[in-house]
């Protein structure tokens, strides 16, 4: 099993991630059950599929920090309007608040290891609450 992760670009919070998920825009109809799942859309189609779809999870970086996952359910090619190919990646729409991480920007994608993967925040965390930016300042400082 693998991960991957991926900034969340024009969102300040994960209410505003979950809101955004709703839209029927960012949803689709799965394939394989037919019911509609939120979907990210990214260029590139994972060489390691199988290995994503093995229990593997979207990290979510948002304002500078990892602060959620959503287990993939499935990854497909698309044809965009324009012709172009394309992929989505279909998500739970369940969102896991996971042990706020900071990280430094990046394009596209990237996998992450099981091992390399911040925690997922237990029912009593202290900073889940919080605002990002404070959160940040937290993160960084190892709090």
């Amino acid at each position: 099993m693998i991960n991957l992760i991926k900034l969340v670009v024009g969102v300040a919070s994960l209410d505003e991630l979950a809101e955004r998920q709703r839209l029927p825009a960012n949803q689709r109809r799965h394939p394989g059950s037919g019911t509609m799942l939120p979907v990210v859309h990214t260029r590139t189609f994972p060489r390691q599929a199988a290995a994503l779809l093995q229990g593997g999870s979207l990290y979510r970086v948002i304002a500078g920090l990892i602060l959620c996952r959503q287990r993939l359910v499935d990854i497909q090619p698309e044809t965009r309007a324009d012709g172009t190919n394309g992929t989505l990646l279909f998500i739970d729409p369940t969102i896991i608040r996971v042990e706020a991480r900071a990280l430094r920007p990046f394009q596209g994608w990237r996998y992450l290891n099981p091992a390399d993967a911040p925690p997922d925040l237990s029912s009593n965390a202290r900073h889940d609450d919080l605002p990002p930016a404070l959160q940040k300042e937290l993160a960084l400082l190892g709090l």
